[in-house]
């Protein structure tokens, strides 16, 4: 859930203050590309797509090399999102985001975070249409299951992350992409508590 929260404030705040483009949302980038393609949205928006795009499947296949071949994989998968989730942040908040070229690299950080965290579980953090549609369909045949009230976190988590982040925009400019960081933080914190607190295992 809080993944899923540090999604939704990455992705609001990319497309408030970076550009009207997502940081984990390809399937809207997809389609911002598009309608650029056919002369419909902003100037410049097929370029930020293209980086944010680019971005993403990087940030996808380190985190699928990574996860391949480490069993600590979690834990540095991770950390490598906070890290630039952090970057971005304190990027943003010194004002060294200036020019273009410079959002363009703030998106880069930004993509690369949300690719990594789309690899870090197998259930969705960072791309809701399918969850979204199999909830509804569960709940029209009446088959909910036991652990459907995570599912529903987790669409009410990215929400509240989105909105959050564009509070923060409003009522505090400077610190629009601190709320992405600080959530990917405390998810980063909990795996951390929670492999602590795993007994190890006797041996035979």
């Amino acid at each position: 859930m809080l993944l899923s929260a540090a999604s939704g404030a990455a992705d609001a705040f990319v497309f408030l203050r970076v550009g009207q483009v997502f940081a984990g949302v390809m399937t809207g980038n997809l389609v911002l590309l598009g309608a650029s393609a056919a002369g419909a949205g902003e100037d410049g928006v097929a370029l930020r797509v293209v980086t944010a795009l680019a971005g993403y499947g990087c940030g996808v296949a380190w985190g699928a090399v990574a996860g391949e071949r480490t069993w600590w994989r979690l834990p540095v998968m991770l950390l490598a999102e906070v890290v630039l989730l952090a970057a971005g942040a304190v990027l943003w908040a010194c004002g060294a985001i200036t020019s273009d070229g410079e959002s363009l690299g703030l998106l880069v950080l930004m993509a690369l975070a949300m690719g990594i965290q789309g690899r870090v579980r197998a259930t969705p953090t960072n791309y809701f249409t399918g969850t979204l549609t199999s909830l509804v369909g569960r709940l029209a045949r009446g088959a909910l299951r036991r652990g459907d009230g995570w599912v529903v976190g987790r669409l009410v988590s990215v929400v509240a992350g989105a909105a959050v982040a564009a509070l923060a925009v409003r009522l505090w400019p400077a610190a629009g992409a601190v709320p992405a960081a600080a959530l990917a933080a405390a998810a980063l914190l909990v795996e951390a508590t929670g492999r602590r607190a795993v007994p190890a295992r006797e041996g035979p």
